[in-house]
């Protein structure tokens, strides 16, 4: 019984390098980054219903700002489809001016590190664990991951 358990491990540790190594082969595709942009690149867990998870990807900065009010960047998330290969990559290419609102905040009061992030709405993109995820962006920018899962069970709507 130790035996067939070490070996189905074995053959899970195996199968997961292999793909591991499949999606760093998939990276050729990808060109460097031009000046003053950075490659980013994330290898997603494989999961058994990929269908069923998204991920968010939130582009912005670490910075001091005042407590009171909520900031963000202008700007955009941009999918491309690598030609010849048809896989996509993810680009910003400018981190615009920094928004917010206008909350009156004692001048003297504490700034606290905050992220902010690229304003709109979150852009969901498809759960795929045989592609790297690749996103192009300035040098001084930060990448956030967030991964979201579906219900197991869809909900039923009544009539109302």
């Amino acid at each position: 019984m130790l035996k067939l358990m070490l070996a189905f491990c074995t053959l899970l540790t195996g199968s997961h390098a292999m793909a591991q190594q499949s999606a760093q082969d998939n990276l050729k595709a990808y060109p460097a980054p031009a000046d003053g942009m950075k490659r980013l690149v994330v290898y997603l867990e494989p999961k058994e219903e990929e269908e069923d998870y998204r991920v968010e990807l939130m582009v912005g900065k670490t910075l001091e700002v005042d407590a009171a009010n909520r900031f963000f960047f202008a700007g955009s998330l941009e999918e491309e489809t690598i030609e010849g290969w048809g896989f996509p990559k993810y680009i910003v290419k400018q981190i615009g001016p920094m928004a917010g609102t206008r909350i009156g905040v004692d001048p003297d009061a504490p700034k606290v590190k905050r992220f902010v992030r690229l304003g709109g709405e979150p852009k969901l993109l498809r759960y795929n664990s045989k592609l790297p995820l690749v996103v192009y962006v300035p040098k001084d920018a930060e990448v956030r991951l967030r991964v979201w899962v579906a219900t197991p069970q869809p909900l039923t709507i009544n009539e109302g």
